[in-house]
């Protein structure tokens, strides 16, 4: 009587591999444009709550701005990508740009990121 086969055979082995690594690939491609995203999304949320920032105008907010993204190394955006808005709701800060990173040849990976910051509260998103 035959006995059935169990476990995993040499193919199907190195078939998890590529695929688990296919898979660690694009992680490290992508968790620092991620990590930057937060860096700028802190980075308004700290400019939002500095005191007199609603009246300052948007020379030195955009100063302020590129200040802190100098710090914090964010090289995806620069201050002037920032939009300050100015209406009936108050003052908000929205940030809206695209990272792209080369995986292979011309196959790229493009990432979207979008966030609105209120001026003078919490930092809650706005939609």
């Amino acid at each position: 009587m035959r006995r059935g086969q169990q476990g995993l055979t040499l193919i199907g082995f190195v078939m998890v591999l590529i695929l688990l690594g296919c898979v660690a690939y694009l992680a490290m491609r992508l968790i620092p444009a991620y990590t930057e995203y937060y860096s700028v999304v802190n980075n308004l949320k700290g400019i939002a709550q500095e005191p007199g920032i609603s009246t300052m105008d948007a020379g030195a907010i955009h100063n302020l701005i590129g200040r802190r993204f100098n710090i914090s190394y964010v090289e995806s955006i620069e201050s002037k990508d920032v939009k300050i808005i100015r209406d009936t709701n108050g003052m908000r800060l929205n940030v809206n740009y695209e990272v792209r990173k080369p995986v292979v040849y011309n196959i790229d990976l493009v990432v979207h990121f979008e966030k609105t910051v209120p001026v003078g509260t919490t930092g809650a998103n706005v939609p």
